[in-house]
């Protein structure tokens, strides 16, 4: 069958020219292969969120011509790739029997001794203010090594820098994937509480459970929710995938007893503290909804406390050291934590401070002035926080895990956040992140996310996007990319439009999947990109091709209402059961998707088609199992009597195939039921507010949870 495609004539439009031009879809091909052509207004909309004026046909021409004349007018693109290797063609703007000469400052400073060629350009020639113009070309060699360096261009008198993203073609698998496959658990660490926690699981119980998944299972890693940074005083949002900053971590998972210098407090303070631990340890025997609030309120002012102690000379030179490497991305963070905490959240009225205020106003930097303390407290959470979730990742690798920390970095930021209120021009203005309708969510997703602007990313070097994924490498030895689809194409809602009235903004993959190559090749790590949804083909091949793996979910390894068989999925993935989007296997089995979906109202059709659906790929998924030798056929007389096996052979499902990495959920291992999240909801529902409990409703706490028998079950079974 042929796709349908936008006819000659819309084609030749000149709002449809310039969306073309600077990447923004015309039209789309949805999940059930449904074709759409993107109205004029929303494509208006869009043009203008990303800085360019399509309001009548115009203005329209005039931003054609500006953006065709600033790219034929300078010398050279502000970002290249190089691959490290191979040969990279550079084309650089140059005028009648005008040739460039070339230098390139390395990263680390010095210059750049290897040969620099030459060469002819792709042909096309232009005419700006009656001046020709045509191109040649600069080869970056093969032996530039991997970095991001500083290319220099001169023809004749003008000269212009670009920075050179040089990446490795591909990211190697580790020596233990390569003929094999490890496996680990997946969590959501807030939910898993010690005696120890303060309501919350915290950096001290992750500790505890990637020693205790590879002493008790033999786990290789663990993959956790996102520990991007939250706000700084209650009420935290609770979604980890709508952080205020992702250059930073959450500083409210710290453990107060691990910081060293809680050890040294007089005996007044540490009463304080144990006090204030003793408050909120009722919190940690709740099973029904965790209380972030009340943890932090408590947290909050005992880490206050050992902060006010002080710290030796020691520790106080290692605090600099983090400061002078964090420079002014820090001052962000910490600047607008300091404006919450006195002046309250940002409400989005136009006199709140943070749409009065921007960085560079005289009110912040007065409050700067007249709270030096309070500054200083929140630049030493983030510290505090890096180190003891460095020690983590530190405590994994020393007991034998191949991997240790899966970080999972969410798709944006919060709209009025510090990463969005300190440096807005790196954001598109008047848009949102979102999904199409799809067969999971009907109605569509807004996640209220500003998208980066990729205008602003290629003027920058990307560097935003480097420092963000080297500091999630730092900590972690693999990193979860959600919706990694984002980075070859964003769902763009322009502001007042509902989910369903967007369309795409096309990214650069190859160069932010150069940075991803690059970075997990200095740290020696694993890229995962969360590939589900409607995912164009071209996206698969060219996470392959780079060494990225992609994911196989289970109940999401089908096709036309038949799953595939384990064997046959692909082997450049993370296999999985489910999802946090999803209830957990045992809910899953009963229906629990269809029932809370009912409830919430979710359900664009009548419930009884979507229960129909839902029961025919039950069914198709226990005669999977059956067919391929995972379940006894017999188990399905009494379904809810073997629901133990059946989610067994799910597992031994997952063990069927040739996926590099296979993760094992730990709600499965205890039999929890509730599901996490409920896309498409906020408070309706408790979503990243459901503590770690078995089946019958009971509390698991840390301390019991490797003495599951039905974790140890799912265990032996992952290790076999």
């Amino acid at each position: 069958m042929t796709e349908q495609t936008e006819n000659a004539t819309r084609l030749a439009r000149p709002l449809i020219r310039l969306a073309k031009l600077v990447g923004v879809a015309t039209s789309y091909v949805g999940m059930s292969h449904d074709y759409h052509e993107i109205e004029d207004d929303v494509l208006v909309a869009v043009l203008k969120a990303l800085g360019i004026d399509a309001s009548n046909d115009g203005a329209i021409e005039q931003s054609m011509e500006s953006i065709l004349r600033d790219c034929r007018s300078r010398l050279v693109a502000p970002t290249v790739l190089h691959t490290v290797g191979k040969p990279s063609k550079v084309l650089v703007n140059v005028g009648v029997l005008e040739a460039p000469q070339a230098s390139i400052t390395l990263e680390d400073g010095s210059e750049f001794a290897g040969k620099i060629a030459y060469g002819a350009g792709d042909g096309s020639i232009h005419e700006i203010d009656d001046t020709f113009v045509s191109t040649s070309s600069v080869i970056l060699p093969e032996g530039l090594p991997a970095g991001y360096h500083t290319l220099h261009v001169r023809v004749g008198e003008r000269t212009q820098d670009a920075t050179v993203i040089s990446a490795p073609e591909k990211i190697e698998l580790l020596d233990d994937m390569k003929e094999g496959s490890l496996w680990g658990w997946m969590s959501q660490l807030y939910s898993i509480r010690s005696n120890g926690s303060w309501g919350v699981g915290d950096y001290e119980d992750l500790k505890t459970l990637l020693v205790e998944s590879k002493r008790r299972t033999g786990a290789d890693f663990m993959l956790i929710n996102p520990m991007h940074a939250a706000e700084p005083v209650p009420p935290l949002t609770p979604s980890p995938y709508l952080p205020i900053s992702r250059r930073f971590i959450n500083f409210s998972y710290i453990r107060p007893e691990s910081v060293p210098e809680y050890a040294t407090l007089n005996p007044d303070g540490k009463k304080q503290v144990d006090e204030l631990h003793a408050r909120v340890e009722p919190l940690n025997g709740d099973a029904q909804v965790i209380d972030r609030d009340a943890m932090w309120r408590a947290k909050m002012h005992a880490l206050w406390i050992i902060f006010t102690s002080g710290r030796t000379a020691e520790r106080q030179a290692q605090f600099k050291e983090y400061l002078a490497g964090c420079g002014d991305e820090l001052e962000s963070y910490a600047t607008w934590c300091l404006c919450y905490d006195k002046w309250g959240a940002p409400n989005g009225r136009p006199d709140n401070w943070e749409r009065m205020f921007n960085r560079d106003s005289v009110e912040i930097r007065e409050l700067r002035d007249r709270f030096p303390d309070t500054l200083e407290f929140y630049r030493w959470l983030e510290w505090v926080a890096t180190e003891q979730l460095h020690a983590a990742q530190q405590a994994a690798r020393e007991a034998g895990m191949k991997i240790g920390i899966v970080a999972d970095m969410a798709v944006g930021v919060h709209p009025s956040g510090s990463d969005v209120w300190w440096n807005p021009e790196r954001f598109a203005k008047g848009a949102t992140v979102g999904a199409p309708p799809d067969m999971f969510n009907q109605q569509g997703q807004d996640w209220s996310q500003p998208p980066l602007n990729p205008i602003a990313l290629e003027r920058t070097g990307y560097k935003v996007y480097r420092d963000m994924v080297h500091g999630m490498f730092a900590n972690a030895g693999a990193v979860r990319i959600d919706h990694i689809l984002g980075l070859f194409r964003l769902w763009w809602i322009p502001e007042g439009k509902k989910a369903t009235d967007g369309t795409y903004v096309y990214y650069d993959s190859d160069v932010m999947l150069g940075v991803l190559a690059l970075e997990a090749s200095r740290a020696g790590g694993v890229v995962v990109g969360e590939d589900l949804g409607v995912v164009p083909p071209y996206v698969s091949k060219s996470l392959s091709a780079h060494g990225i793996l992609g994911c196989a979910v289970e109940w999401f390894e089908q096709f036309d209402g038949e799953f595939r068989a384990p064997h046959d999925w692909r082997p450049y993935a993370l296999a999985s059961v489910n999802t946090h989007d999803m209830p957990p296997a045992a809910g899953y089995l009963e229906y629990g998707h269809v029932k809370l979906r009912e409830q919430l109202g979710l359900l664009s059709g009548p419930v009884e088609e979507f229960r129909a659906s839902a029961t025919a790929e039950h069914n198709a998924m226990l005669n999977m199992l059956v067919e391929e030798g995972y379940l006894d056929k017999a188990a399905l007389r009494d379904e809810l009597a073997n629901e133990n096996e059946i989610v067994d052979a799910l597992y031994r499902g997952l063990k069927g195939s040739p996926c590099k990495l296979m993760a094992a959920s730990i709600v499965d291992a205890v039999g929890e039921k509730r599901t996490q999240n409920q896309p498409g909801t906020n408070n309706e529902y408790p979503n990243w507010r459901i503590p770690l409990a078995d089946g019958k409703g009971n509390l698991v706490p840390l301390e019991e949870l490797f003495d599951q028998p039905r974790l140890q079950e799912i265990a032996a079974i992952m290790r076999g």
